[in-house]
């Protein structure tokens, strides 16, 4: 019998093997250059460890709402995302799309651009994310929607584009965790620590139940409450990779006289 974490779930050691990957011959130009340059580094950077069972869809369109801690994280969740064989793309910030470089790749691979204020330019992300989940695609959206700014790093108070695109598309939405990242950048880091390995612990859950809202009309009280139980299931998640207990109450920027936006350190 293997090691097992906190709540039973048997914990394996390392990334899929290369013969279960997504091949890289079948993407496009950016895909291909984005996948052969992140996920060696990854594999080099750290030491996987998966709690219980890879639950992503082999198909059809999902949603994957992560926490959010480090600027790493998306990379380490593209290569979880792209080594279940499946193309990992991103509600991201504005920013990143226009640095030449970084926004070609990030249009290449079909990321979409949100500004500040919630919207791209001429055009709503959830639309456009609801466009990429039509075509059958998964989407990963920061539920957070930025680094959390809970001291402890705990997932903080949600935004509710995650649940409503789920909502609106009829399509799963699942909640995922990680944690050791910040071993390999930390919290508004530059810099990489590639070497000694970092160990990364990943567990996907089980994909919200969102039974009692569908099928009725979306209005705010209703995206509230659904995110509240997406920020707790993903919060859960937390928990058993750190082997701790969250604070009983979620941390919430606007109560604490933060910003919603750039570092708060």
């Amino acid at each position: 019998m293997g090691e097992q974490d906190r709540t039973g779930a048997l914990v394996t050691r390392g990334l899929p093997t290369p013969e279960r990957r997504l091949r890289i011959g079948s993407l496009n130009f950016a895909f291909k250059v984005v996948a052969s340059i992140v996920i060696p580094t990854i594999r080099f950077a750290s030491d996987f460890r998966w709690h219980g069972p890879r639950r992503l869809p082999a198909s059809g369109p999902f949603i994957v709402a992560p926490n959010h801690f480090t600027n790493i994280d998306p990379l380490v969740v593209g290569t979880v995302v792209f080594l279940h064989r499946r193309l990992p793309q991103y509600l991201a910030k504005s920013s990143l799309f226009r640095n030449p470089v970084i926004g070609y790749f990030m249009r290449g691979m079909g990321n979409i651009p949100v500004e500040r204020s919630g919207r791209t330019r001429g055009s709503d992300p959830l639309g456009s994310g609801n466009t990429l989940i039509g075509n059958g695609g998964g989407l990963i959206v920061y539920p957070e929607g930025t680094l959390t700014r809970d001291p402890d790093m705990w997932p903080m108070r949600g935004k509710t584009g995650a649940v409503r695109m789920a909502l609106e598309n009829d399509v799963p939405l699942i909640p995922m965790a990680h944690w050791g990242t910040q071993g390999i950048m930390p919290r508004y880091g530059k810099k990489l620590r590639l070497f000694p390995k970092t160990r990364v612990d990943v567990v996907i859950g089980e994909p919200l139940d969102l039974s009692a809202y569908r099928g009725k009309p979306i209005d705010q009280r209703m995206l509230l409450a659904a995110t509240d139980e997406l920020m707790a299931a993903i919060t859960v998640l937390v928990e058993q990779l750190r082997g701790e207990t969250a604070p009983a109450l979620r941390w919430d920027p606007s109560a604490n006289n933060q910003k919603e936006t750039g570092r708060f350190e």
